[in-house]
């Protein structure tokens, strides 16, 4: 099964390497780590803190961004070509399918947020920026984020359009990283259906704000080692319930 598995990764992670959107996204998020250094010489005070918050920043939404356009074709694009009926007709299951698919993606994805990781170090030293375990570990948590978001453009795409599966994986992701405001909000109300309201969506949507350390990093905080295995165990359990639903689904699906 992992053989299977494997192989759909590798050719999955050869096709989306040859994605334009891919090195458009990358190119972009690189300019705006550039551009954040230009703009933090115009401050007296922060600088090195301005340009690794905007960095932050850069490799957060671009990361997200290639994790969202480019998952939410996973699947279509093998169904409109027709190519999803050569492939699951060998032995290969649907859910070997899908969960190759996600892989191969994600290393992909990963191997982007490496290279803007290293931009990003080497624009933090030309800079004179301090760097530490804390940024090691705030772009480790940003990787898990993507993982998480990889994993749910998978499952809308899996039974719904790319442009469906896009408007759904953004607003999942913009809401992630509200629900615990949200929580803490809902907490103070009188409403006893507002209080658990909140609540409960704190425990269904993806909790995103746990993953960002990025605050703790370009303020050289220190953190605890629960801050960051706990975020990316709660990641990992995360992925596979929303994989599990995917393959779920996509098992059920009629070509």
């Amino acid at each position: 099964m992992i053989g299977r598995i494997w192989a759909m990764a590798v050719n999955t992670a050869r096709e989306a390497i040859r994605s334009k959107l891919l090195y458009t996204l990358l190119f972009f998020s690189l300019a705006m780590m550039l551009l954040g250094s230009v703009l933090s010489m115009l401050s007296y005070v922060e600088r090195e803190r301005m340009v690794q918050d905007f960095a932050f920043a850069s490799i957060r939404l671009f990361s997200v961004a290639i994790a969202v356009f480019i998952g939410v074709g996973l699947i279509h694009k093998e169904v409109e070509r027709r190519t999803v009926y050569t492939i699951l007709s060998k032995p290969l299951s649907r859910a070997e399918f899908l969960i190759g698919k996600y892989t191969g993606l994600l290393l992909i994805i990963w191997l982007q947020v490496a290279i803007m990781a290293s931009f990003f170090a080497g624009v933090s030293l030309l800079m004179g920026a301090p760097l530490g375990f804390t940024h090691l570990a705030a772009l480790a948590l940003i990787a898990v984020e993507v993982a998480v978001v990889v994993a749910l453009a998978t499952l809308f795409s899996s039974f719904t359009t790319p442009l469906l599966a896009s408007f759904f994986s953004c607003g999942l992701w913009f809401a992630g990283h509200l629900t615990r405001d949200l929580r803490d909000h809902g907490a103070n109300s009188s409403s006893a259906l507002v209080r658990e309201g909140t609540a409960w969506m704190h425990r269904i949507l993806p909790d995103l704000e746990s993953f960002n350390l990025s605050i703790e990093a370009s303020h050289q905080l220190s953190v605890a080692a629960s801050d960051i295995w706990f975020p990316a165990l709660y990641g990992a359990g995360y992925v596979a319930i929303i994989l599990a639903s995917a393959a779920m689904i996509f098992e059920r699906r009629d070509f």
